[in-house]
């Protein structure tokens, strides 16, 4: 069941009174409708005031919206007049975890975009995104165009990573949107890990990776390839990484993937909730493929 609410049930449940008139508001942008100057965020909750919900929100200038998109992370004042929300002062946040091993994997790929702009181009958002064939644990080739007509859910990892909060976390909000979208999966919904040190990562090791969270196509594909491959499809969506001491030191990118193929979003960092992932994955699964 979804969190989303109407106006009317939200505004009968949250009354502000001269007190709650303005609230600041944080969440991660799901849809964006100039045409109708509006926008759709899953809200971080709000203490001793709402919880964790999908709300829509006006702005008083569409051209407000013209930095936003799915996935962008925001904080807004929330001003309510009349039976209307509306969202003002919105400013883009940043989901980028702040630890050093992320921070000096967004700093190496600053530099290797400055020193190669060439090799360090992702698609953009509403692009389609290239093709690529990888192999999967169960050892069968994947095309990533084979699953056109279902939203993909895509993140990076490694088996030996270090660091429960990162590939560990980004996994483990995967197998919780299998949980809470089970009923579409696979259907409307597939899962995959591209595993980003391929010479440790493959064969026996790689089903043995994709076993701790139960995933086995056509459900959930953990996949692999040759060292040079991974990097390329890796770049296609700003995920950077690099060997340092035996270990991988690596940018943190959860991509969601439309229908038709094309981007729908890509979160950097691990500063969103389970709910708002859930939330963006179901509202790209709910629009009309182009």
């Amino acid at each position: 069941m979804t969190n989303r609410l109407t106006f009317a049930f939200v505004l009968a449940l949250f009354v502000p009174s001269p007190l709650h008139a303005q609230q600041q508001v944080t969440g991660i942008v799901l849809q964006v409708e100039p045409a109708h100057r509006s926008l759709l965020v899953s809200c971080d909750e709000i203490a001793g005031y709402m919880p964790a919900m999908e709300m829509t929100f006006t702005v008083l200038d569409a051209k407000q919206l013209s930095t936003l998109h799915a996935g962008t992370p925001v904080r807004f004042t929330m001003v309510k007049r009349g039976h209307t929300l509306y969202a003002r002062n919105i400013q883009t946040t940043t989901g980028a975890n702040l630890e050093s091993e992320p921070m000096q994997a967004s700093s190496l790929s600053t530099l290797q975009a400055a020193l190669d702009p060439a090799s360090s181009t992702p698609v953009t958002q509403g692009r389609h995104v290239p093709d690529f064939e990888l192999t999967d644990q169960a050892g069968n080739r994947v095309r990533l165009s084979s699953l056109t007509g279902k939203v993909v859910l895509l993140t990076f990892g490694y088996s030996r990573c270090p660091n429960p909060d990162y590939c560990l976390r980004l996994s483990d909000n995967l197998a919780s949107v299998r949980r809470r979208l089970s009923a579409r999966i696979p259907r409307d919904l597939v899962l995959i890990t591209i595993a980003i040190d391929p010479e440790h990562d493959q064969g026996v090791t790689l089903s043995q990776y994709a076993a701790v969270w139960k995933a086995a196509p056509p459900d959930w594909y953990f996949l692999t390839g040759p060292l040079p491959q991974i990097k390329t499809v890796s770049a296609t969506f700003g995920m950077n990484f690099w060997r340092r001491e035996g270990l991988l030191t690596h940018t943190l990118h959860t991509v969601v993937i439309d229908r038709s193929g094309d981007l729908a979003a890509n979160l950097e960092g691990n500063q969103f909730t389970v709910k708002q992932l859930t939330d963006l994955v179901q509202s790209v699964m709910n629009q009309r493929p182009r």
